[in-house]
């Protein structure tokens, strides 16, 4: 934006360019004399990028970049050793060895990251005679805004005029040369991965002075380029034509009439894409299948184009943010694609370039997602009221009664970890650390304070608390609201656990052992229950096995009961901290529990952990308790109970399965890992442990051709 400039300032316009994780960063670029280029890193400073961010419009700089973090660019090299004050209008007024002197290489470009913010009121001042269709758009803001007033009550709003916000004011844009990629672009924007044609009638508009001209790849307006500007005439009605409108078609899940007979008469495919970990909708680890097993991507070359290709593949709109680094926790099984390069129109990732070739990806380079969704105006239904920080407080839900909205309490009947991650969700406060079925402590509105919604059962990946089970109308809740109404704490993140079906499989094998020396174990209840009638000198026949937990995730798996309920075991001679932390099981091909191993109670301790992280918790001299990121629990085979005891088990075929966190009383990002399960055959004699794997880590055909218990019919309660 350009105020009162001196006479001799060069006129200069800016672009973030290059390979961009999100559309607000990127090597910075200036167009001079008809000419784009660049700017060198030498003096550089965060003062700089402010001048920077500034001039294109948004509030701040966040951070800045050396070396060509974007890609190295092409053309001149504009500036070298530019330093700002941070108060200059433009990146000009900067000191600098003046335009276009400069001793550097395209390896010293700079790059910058705005914050998302834009500046109130910012007016798009274009200060080239020519060449305006070199430069990307920036405006205040954009906005899909409904034709009819009835239909602005709509939830999502999927079309209407095209209005974007300059110098303050809200206009319309002339639709003389709009194309379906222009419309691409901000249906996905506003988390819709696709657009029809509409027509709009006639109106009066306020013209931007404008068109616009995408490719239909972009992720974002402020990526495409400017178009011609439009000639208003004395009526501004743009040359006889109308406002833009457009018309946006949204993913499967937002539709507001989901097609529910079409989706019972026909199976669904298998999708080739998912996401995994994420705290939101739309937003996680990006994961793919292939030969029947699900792998992760590598974040080599990973940019906003590929992961807009995912996000629409999944049904949201264009990505907000491509992440890297395992932003999103660590995935298992295999890295099937490495170097992904997109044209922005493949229909699934899988369809893009990758090199087949690439190989020492390891999953601390997963590539995850943040997508763009549907407003859908969830967030405000729901609040947290009366805690000490915005992450935590009482329930409040949103309702109709006798025809008007009203906030009240949710019963805590019932009320655990599943319901607190979909409130979590809801609000976008990610995932939850805590559920509470009294919040005494957090007095909330006292007009709040009767129950509004009771019997809420919620399997966890609901988007919203009034998609769960829950009584309706009719409440029934005889504790009441107010003090013992429903509570949430909430986190940014959470651990993940995983158990390696590796080490189970290689270290399983079976031992006879005396009663005699069972007797611990039998106080312990680590016996099958026929034990009780067997003599000191007989044997039983035990299945043993180490257990390696990995911690998958973004933070700490901590236990939930406090230090001064942990409980003494004599046999193991240490504390611990979770009553049930896994069950171990025998179960016939059909399903049906045949053994079950009693290690439930556990103490948690990092055993090892990868390179570079430091062990944090350890059992011995009541220590703390809990496994930190990137470190595993192994529980030997040769402890005391951890094994199944298989003495009355007859020779034959089972499946053998571990379930960790089993009553999800710690909250993690992922429970569908949280099962791992073998075959198992067994002749009398010898067992065999085979083709061990995660929950989720397989095609639903290999997963239902495996007998026994599906993970999803795993149930909570």
């Amino acid at each position: 934006m350009y105020i009162c400039l001196p006479p001799d300032t060069p006129r200069i316009q800016l672009r973030l360019a290059g390979d961009k994780r999100k559309h607000n960063e990127g090597r910075v670029e200036v167009f001079y004399d008809g000419e784009w280029g660049t700017v060198c890193d030498d003096d550089f400073s965060i003062h700089s990028a402010q001048v920077v961010c500034r001039e294109l419009g948004y509030l701040e700089a966040v951070s800045w970049s050396p070396s060509s973090k974007y890609g190295k660019g092409e053309g001149r090299i504009w500036f070298d050793n530019v330093q700002c004050t941070g108060k200059e209008k433009t990146l000009a007024l900067c000191m600098s060895n003046g335009i276009g002197v400069s001793d550097c290489k395209h390896t010293e470009d700079v790059g910058v990251v705005c914050s998302d913010k834009r500046i109130p009121g910012f007016k798009f001042i274009n200060t080239m005679a020519n060449n305006v269709e070199s430069l990307n758009i920036q405006v205040e803001d954009v906005r899909i805004r409904a034709i009819l007033s009835s239909y602005r009550k709509r939830v999502p709003v999927t079309e209407g005029y095209v209005e974007v916000k300059d110098g303050g004011k809200w206009k319309q844009i002339c639709d003389a040369e709009w194309t379906k990629h222009n419309s691409r672009v901000i249906c996905g924007m506003f988390g819709f991965p696709g657009e029809r044609k509409m027509f709009a009638r006639r109106r009066k508009p306020n013209y931007w002075d404008y068109s616009v001209n995408c490719t239909g790849n972009e992720a974002h307006l402020s990526s495409c380029k400017l178009g011609h500007a439009v000639a208003a005439k004395a009526n501004s009605t743009c040359g006889g034509g109308t406002p833009v409108v457009v018309s946006c078609v949204p993913g499967r899940a937002f539709s507001p009439t989901p097609m529910t007979g079409f989706r019972k008469a026909f199976r669904q495919e298998q999708p080739l894409v998912r996401l995994r970990g994420g705290a939101i909708i739309g937003e996680g680890r990006v994961e793919v299948l292939k030969n029947g097993e699900w792998g992760t991507i590598c974040d080599d070359n990973w940019s906003l184009l590929s992961a807009t290709v995912v996000c629409r593949e999944l049904g949201f709109g264009s990505a907000k943010e491509a992440l890297s680094g395992g932003r999103l926790g660590q995935g298992m099984g295999p890295v099937h694609m490495n170097e992904v390069k997109c044209s922005g129109f493949e229909k699934s990732v899988t369809e893009c370039f990758f090199n087949k070739e690439s190989l020492g990806c390891s999953h601390e380079e997963d590539a995850a997602v943040t997508c763009n969704v549907p407003a859908m105006g969830f967030q405000e239904r729901l609040r947290l009221s009366g805690g000490r920080n915005p992450y935590e407080g009482r329930v409040e839900a949103l309702v109709e009664r006798n025809g008007s909205l009203v906030w009240g309490t949710v019963c805590s009947d019932g009320w655990g970890t599943m319901e607190a991650m979909v409130v979590c969700r809801q609000l976008g406060l990610g995932f939850a650390s805590n559920a509470f079925q009294e919040t005494w402590y957090w007095p909330g509105e006292v007009s709040a304070d009767p129950v509004v919604m009771s019997g809420v059962r919620c399997s966890g990946t609901e988007m919203s608390l009034s998609h769960c089970l829950h009584h309706g109308a009719h409440l029934t809740c005889p504790k009441g609201g107010g003090r013992n109404a429903a509570g949430v704490s909430c986190s940014e993140t959470a651990p993940d656990l995983v158990l390696s079906p590796q080490v189970v499989e290689q270290t399983t094998y079976m031992e006879d052992r005396p009663m005699f020396m069972l007797q611990c174990a039998y106080e312990e209840n680590c016996l099958s229950t026929t034990s009780s009638k067997t003599p000191a000198n007989s044997y039983r026949r035990l299945l043993r096995f180490s257990s390696q937990i990995h911690n998958n995730g973004q933070s700490d798996f901590r236990p939930k009961a406090g230090r001064h309920s942990w409980v003494w075991h004599d046999c193991h001679r240490h504390y611990h901290s979770m009553e049930v932390f896994t069950h171990y099981d025998l179960l016939s091909l059909n399903g049906t529990k045949v053994a079950e191993g009693h290690k439930a109670s556990f103490c948690l301790e990092d055993t090892d952990c990868e390179e570079g992280i430091e062990k944090r918790y350890e059992c011995a001299n009541f220590g703390e308790q809990g496994i930190t990121v990137g470190c595993w629990d192994t529980y030997r085979h040769d402890i005391d109970c951890q094994w199944i005891d298989i003495t009355d088990i007859k020779p034959g075929d089972y499946i053998f399965q571990v379930f960790i966190n089993p009553n999800y009383e710690v909250p993690e990002s992922d429970y569908s890992n949280n099962l791992m399960k073998c075959r198992c055959r067994y002749d009398g004699h010898r067992i065999w442990m085979y083709s061990c794997h995660n929950g989720g880590s397989l095609s639903t055909e290999t997963e239902e051709s495996f007998p026994g218990l599906l993970n999803n019919q795993v149930t909570h309660r």
